[in-house]
């Protein structure tokens, strides 16, 4: 027992003598320490440092324990408190390291490293930006300039403040100014562009295209900061866009590399300098079925590739109007062409003297006495939308019009005109009745009304103001509108006094009053009071038809401050003219018009031309028919539009014998049934009729004897 107790004392000696040798190790580390401060005791140090401002942070919480109260916790609760304290020393450090970046010591030369950084993305950038306009596909345009080189496709620009003079820009733009200056000057800044074009595809996209360049167009307009409307379809884009000049052209350049063979020839029309107070306020992309809505959608349309008229350049078709024996139909609507139009001369141009020798256009030749030939003609077809241009082509009086005459068509941008032009060259071909009405030619403004004031600022043939789409609404010639607003004379730069304090003062007294010739006839008038005007004001629409209403200032000022209210009786002048009072009446007007322009075209087998018969290789001649209006439908209606019917079944209640809409009907042959299911989807008193093959199954006896038509 005695020799292990000693045992046991001389180990508690041991253990005595290495500690106290273990502190006086600690001793001298300190000591070394102090001198010779290592990497690994600065960290420590920086540990204790960030531990000790953790505590005095949570020492405002009240659920937190003190450091002091950290020495009666129990192990496990300080392994808890450990663990909380090390997991915010590291978010500490990553936030110091952080802010050791943002604050990064200058170099030699003064810049930061993030500054470098940025230089090198811009060099990058810029080299980029320079092999893509060395690409054949760049688009060479200059704000400038008022022509760009058309490498491949057509470019048409145009500066909005072409026939400003500047002194009287700053004039007119300090005087305008009722708000901060900043703002005003942001808001009179003419730093926009405005884009115009359009473009069908033949054949048209598939699913998958089309919804990939729906996605892109949209990615590639934000990305470029863009404002405007696109709508695409699966026939092609039609754009209107605002933004800075070099986005403008960027978005140019990436349809052509995104589609090169498709967009290789479009048209891009650029206005430059334009206000930015006429910027759209977002970007919308919207999915439709037809660029312009014909009612001629899918297999209806005739292709516009193959029977487009033949496209003029402004130059051509102004010597195209003065020529006799000529027809221009305007393709807009009715309350666009109240306000502005062209006005062809009535005395006809002599054979020789509006003739170009460059001209190669194949125009009608000249008779011996242009004096007996009519003048030239213009035609609205009194439209209120697109849909109503089919019916109007085909009615009695509108042939009796191009009978014998060489056919002019013109619109906003041209996009309208290659649908019109494409289905009345589609007629002549297919129709008898107007191919023998012996029409001379059909011809199209390349570019519209828009193109046409580009290479005619002082307006050519036309008068009045040009009705458009975006945010200046309606607009003069550009050297007409320029003296409207007081800018350059015709006969030149307005008078300058620099050596006068009042320089900008006289200069503005001095354009202010624009020349006799400058003023613009005013074509419209208001619907209220039927004073001449041309100013469409505010939100109000015909409360009828729907279109914008034309209404004079002092009227809309009476109307807004309740002093004279606009009730339901002011129309627009197409709803008085043809006595429209209401939605419903114009609505049942429109349907029938359409209906039996459908059946016509029906029956002459040229509803859907772009459509070919589907296969029939059982030589099936039995279909089966649904979705007929069960009040109205009769067999002579449903021969006209389905022609070579021989026998109908009528589907009906075995109880009631109430017709259910629908049936079976039996065609003389095969090729009958394949072009009478080419009309699926025919509208019959304004139900789109369903046509389907459907063979007999041998239980009954097919055809029923006491079906057929002759016995009806």
């Amino acid at each position: 027992v005695e020799s292990d107790r000693m045992t046991a004392t001389d180990k508690d000696i041991a253990k005595k003598k290495a500690k106290k040798k273990a502190k006086k190790e600690e001793k001298k580390e300190r000591k070394d320490k102090k001198t010779k401060p290592d990497k690994q005791d600065a960290e420590k140090s920086k540990k204790r440092k960030i531990r000790s401002d953790d505590d005095d942070d949570d020492a405002g919480d009240t659920s937190v324990s003190s450091p002091r109260q950290t020495e009666k916790m129990s192990p496990v609760t300080k392994k808890t408190r450990k663990g909380e304290k090390d997991h915010k020393g590291e978010k500490s450090k990553k936030k110091k390291k952080k802010e050791d970046r943002a604050t990064v010591p200058e170099s030699s030369t003064g810049e930061t490293a993030a500054t470098t950084e940025a230089k090198k993305t811009r060099e990058e950038n810029e080299k980029i930006m320079k092999r893509h306009q060395e690409e054949e596909t760049k688009v060479i345009l200059s704000s400038s300039t008022t022509a760009a080189t058309p490498i491949p496709g057509r470019v048409a620009v145009s500066s909005a403040i072409e026939f400003y003079d500047p002194s009287v820009k700053t004039a007119n733009s300090q005087q305008k100014r009722k708000v901060p200056p900043v703002l005003a000057a942001r808001k009179y800044e003419h730093d926009l562009t405005l884009l115009l074009f359009y473009q069908y595809v033949e054949p048209v996209w598939d699913e998958s295209t089309y919804e990939y360049m729906l996605s892109t167009l949209q990615k590639v307009g934000k990305d470029l900061e863009l404002t405007g409307r696109m709508r695409v379809a699966r026939e092609g884009l039609n754009c209107t866009l605002t933004g800075a000049h070099e986005s403008i052209l960027e978005y140019c350049n990436t349809l052509r590399r995104l589609r090169p063979e498709e967009f290789r020839n479009t048209e891009f029309k650029l206005t430059t300098d334009l206000p930015l107070a006429q910027k759209f306020p977002n970007l919308k992309v919207f999915k439709v079925v037809e660029l312009v809505h014909y009612g001629l959608e899918g297999n209806k349309a005739p292709p516009i590739s193959k029977y487009h008229g033949v496209h003029l350049e402004p130059e051509q078709y102004h010597k195209k109007l003065a020529e006799p024996n000529t027809v221009i139909i305007d393709v807009r609507n009715h309350y666009e062409a109240a306000i502005g139009r062209f006005v062809p001369p009535q005395e006809a141009a002599s054979k020789n003297g509006n003739k170009d020798s460059n001209d190669t256009t194949d125009s009608p030749k000249a008779t011996k006495d242009d004096s007996s030939q009519p003048p030239p003609k213009w035609l609205d077809p009194l439209m209120r939308k697109s849909t109503e241009f089919p019916p109007w082509l085909d009615k009695p009086e509108t042939k009796e019009e191009l009978k014998g005459k060489q056919v002019l068509m013109y619109c906003t941008g041209g996009i309208r005109c290659e649908r019109a032009t494409a289905l009345l060259r589609y007629k002549m071909e297919t129709d008898p009745e107007i191919k023998a009405l012996g029409i001379k030619g059909v011809y199209q403004l390349q570019g519209g009304i828009d193109k046409y004031f580009k290479a005619f600022p002082d307006g050519g043939y036309w008068q009045g103001k040009n009705y458009v789409f975006d945010k200046r609404f309606a607009h003069a010639p550009p050297k007409i509108d320029g003296e409207l607003h007081g800018r350059k004379e015709r006969s030149g730069v307005a008078k300058e006094d620099s050596e006068s304090d009042n320089a900008a003062a006289t200069v503005s007294e001095t354009t202010t009053k624009p020349p006799p010739v400058a003023s613009v006839p005013v074509m419209g008038k208001c619907e209220a009071c039927a004073k001449p005007w041309d100013m469409y004001r505010g939100k109000r629409r015909c409360p009828t038809c729907g279109v914008p209403s034309l209404i004079c200032k002092e009227c809309f000022i009476a109307d807004r401050d309740g002093i004279k209210k606009l009730g339901r009786e002011v129309r627009c002048d197409l709803c008085v003219e043809q006595g429209i009072k209401s939605k419903k009446e114009l609505r049942k007007k429109d349907e029938k018009d359409i209906e039996e322009y459908e059946k016509r075209m029906s029956q002459k087998g040229l509803l859907t031309p772009n459509k070919a018969d589907p296969p029939n290789p059982g030589g099936v001649t039995r279909l089966f028919l649904k979705n007929m209006c069960r009040k109205n439908m009769d067999e002579t209606t449903l021969v006209q539009a389905l022609p070579g019917i021989t026998h109908i079944v009528w589907r009906t209640d075995r109880k009631t014998g109430k017709f259910l809409g629908s049936g079976w009907v039996e065609m003389a042959t095969p090729g009958d049934a394949a072009r009478a299911v080419a009309q699926d989807g025919i509208r019959l008193f304004g139900r789109p009729l369903k046509i389907m093959f459907q063979a007999p199954d041998g239980k009954d006896v097919w055809p029923p004897p006491s079906s057929s038509i002759s016995y009806s």
